[in-house]
């Protein structure tokens, strides 16, 4: 059974930072393309980022560009994505997500994600 388990999350002070950390189980995240998303109350779902199966291509929201960084440790089994110079409006649950398997390395930016983590609170707040 594909899963996906985030962590990491909390609330955090404008300006701080927090990393937050997927687990794959059930299967290998070395030929998956793994997305962050984000959703805030009454908004729609927002991707964060995305990085390829091998770690070689990454892709950024204009909103998050500059701030977050993402990355991943195929042999945990694990994808990061690092948080700087929060603002409130980074505040929403975040998810992970994976798209795959691809047999060939592909851009993350165009991949289906399908398999979804149960996501994790960001609340930047004074």
């Amino acid at each position: 059974q594909l899963q996906l388990v985030e962590s990491g999350g909390g609330l955090v002070q404008p300006g701080g930072s927090l990393t937050l950390s997927c687990a794959g189980s059930g299967f290998d995240l070395a030929y998956y393309s793994i997305a962050w998303f984000r959703q805030a109350p009454n908004k729609e779902r927002e991707r964060v980022s995305c990085i390829s199966s091998s770690g070689g291509n990454q892709n950024y929201g204009d909103s998050v560009e500059g701030r977050f960084t993402i990355s991943r440790d195929n042999a945990k089994n694990m994808v990061f994505l690092q948080m700087d110079n929060l603002k409130p409006e980074d505040t929403a649950v975040y998810f992970c997500s994976a798209g795959g398997p691809h047999l060939v390395e592909r851009l993350c930016k165009g991949v289906d994600y399908k398999t979804w983590g149960q996501g994790t609170q960001v609340t930047v707040s004074s």
